[in-house]
């Protein structure tokens, strides 16, 4: 009978993948997508993924609690044209006590090219006051592996 050495556990880090196909309300008298439109792509993955941190749509307008974009960093490398079909890859990448990062990819399968990189830094914002709210408790302990390491202060 052979002992089995158990494996060790892999952090989770939450991942989504979207399948997209431009139309032509994603693009200029070109045929090319306008830049906005990543946006809006990166807008349903984001939500996806959310619903895998465990703020679903419906939870949301319940509780009156938002994750809300701060921060928007984007890089277009190569466009899209009418008719593309891309695949958005989104992850939480850090969290913080009152804010997390997500970072995304949009790519054509089509020949692999990477189209742009995006991150959003997110708060969840309690409305209707507009207050930041400490993230979920139990994101703790649940993504430690993606809390970023602070050098110590004062030297």
């Amino acid at each position: 009978m052979k002992h089995q050495i158990p494996e060790p556990s892999v952090p989770e880090i939450p991942r989504i993948e979207v399948p997209v196909q431009v139309m032509f309300f994603d693009t200029d008298c070109a045929a090319v997508v306008h830049n906005i439109a990543y946006l809006r792509f990166i807008e349903t993955a984001r939500t996806l993924l959310a619903e895998q941190l465990g703020m679903s749509l419906v939870e949301m307008a319940r509780t009156q609690a938002y994750p809300v974009v701060v921060r928007t960093e984007i890089d277009y490398r190569k466009p899209a044209v009418l008719g593309d079909k891309l695949i958005i890859h989104g992850r939480l990448e850090t969290v913080d006590r009152l804010r997390f990062w997500c970072a995304f990819e949009i790519r054509r399968p089509a020949d692999d090219a990477l189209l742009v990189t995006s991150r959003q830094m997110l708060a969840v914002i309690q409305m209707p006051a507009g207050k930041p709210q400490r993230l979920p408790a139990e994101w703790a302990q649940r993504f430690a592996h993606l809390v970023p390491v602070r050098p110590p202060r004062g030297g």
